[in-house]
């Protein structure tokens, strides 16, 4: 393989697609990238086994061929070297030249055939999606996902989609977030598949850089984006998403409205105190006040009064403070709004907007 190629043209999608490539991997052949160059195009793939992005430049090849080299290696070579250098690739057996100018880099290579591709789906289903709501849907839920969680299937986020919607939800067993963007017409019948958490962060990037539409494939096993000229694919998580609406509560008696900003400022100075392990912070309710108050083991407490609107009986709680500033981070709404039943039942808290999105947020014993 010989081709030239000017340093930004190799450096952006070297950049597109080094966030598959794993520090710490068992095959040595993944903290490689693959290097495909045809007559008028170089195509450049990275994966970890689970995620795969490929990026394409259009480029005059002067002879195609294949060759993996070390990802990071080659990414650090053209970061540093002048932004309009020229590079010459050329691979020859185990070895390949990088040359810029006077600066010549001679890098080990892994045959292309040994590259773990993932090809073409099967069976897939496709349709396009607006970028902005979906990556809403994302960011607005996906701060719920569990980590590590032996519940493999909570390590990662629900894509729902049905004939009238579609949907997205997180969950660790603690709290639950889910949103939904109404889109008549864009499937015929209603489906699930459970995307894993590297897929999920990965897809929240690709979509933050773009601006157009994009095209969504499912098969059995995957899911695709085709986002501007970089085409992402995760495995999908085989497993059974638990039932989220049983845990949603269906009507709240009590309701707390507050100003968001002043709630989450107030949130923040009080778990300063609170016990680094549980993270726990007391919320009493009363007509037109909210005392929010934290202790830690070494007997130090803290205090905020907060001016609300709340005409309940009075309701003592205690929760994650962790989990409350999550779902204030994601709202868009000047006030917060949360539906109680009792000291003993979950929080509800939902937004509207664009995106129509629920968090519930379970009380923990103080």
């Amino acid at each position: 393989m010989r081709l030239e190629i000017q340093r930004d043209q190799l450096l952006e999608p070297l950049q597109q697609v080094i966030g598959a490539v794993e520090r710490r991997h068992t095959l040595p052949i993944l903290g490689n990238v693959l290097l495909r160059a045809d007559r008028d195009q170089l195509t450049l793939t990275a994966t970890d086994l689970e995620v795969e992005l490929v990026a394409a430049v259009e480029i005059h090849v002067d002879e195609p061929g294949a060759v993996t080299l070390p990802a990071r290696k080659l990414h650090d070579i053209c970061r540093n070297l002048p932004a309009s250098a020229d590079i010459r690739i050329l691979a020859d057996g185990e070895r390949a030249t990088v040359q810029s100018g006077k600066s010549r880099f001679s890098l080990a290579t892994l045959p292309a055939d040994d590259f773990p591709a993932i090809g073409e789906l099967h069976d897939a289903r496709a349709l396009r999606l607006p970028r902005e709501p979906f990556k809403q849907l994302i960011d607005r839920t996906a701060f719920s996902m569990a980590q590590q969680d032996v519940r493999y299937y909570l390590n990662g986020l629900l894509l729902e989609l049905d004939p009238q919607a579609i949907r997205t939800v997180a969950t660790d067993g603690h709290r639950l977030a889910t949103c939904d963007f109404p889109l008549s017409g864009a499937v015929e019948e209603a489906s699930q598949v459970i995307i894993p958490r590297k897929g999920v962060n990965e897809l929240q990037r690709l979509l933050g850089s773009a601006e157009e539409d994009f095209l969504l494939e499912l098969d059995a096993n995957h899911l695709r984006a085709s986002i501007g000229g970089l085409r992402f694919t995760s495995k999908l998580i085989d497993g059974r998403f638990p039932d989220y609406e049983r845990v949603i509560p269906s009507g709240t008696r009590q309701q707390l409205s507050v100003d968001r900003e002043s709630l989450r400022q107030s949130l923040v100075r009080a778990s300063i105190l609170s016990n680094e392990k549980y993270k726990g912070v007391r919320l009493t309710m009363t007509p037109d006040n909210l005392a929010i108050s934290a202790h830690n083991p070494e007997q130090e407490e803290a205090e905020e009064q907060l001016p609300v609107d709340y005409q309940g009986e009075t309701l003592e709680m205690g929760f994650n403070v962790g989990y409350l500033l999550d779902v204030i981070g994601v709202l868009e709404d000047e006030t917060f709004t949360a539906g109680f039943n009792d000291a003993n039942s979950s929080c509800l808290v939902e937004a509207g907007g664009t995106t129509r999105c629920r968090y519930v947020v379970m009380p923990m014993k103080l």
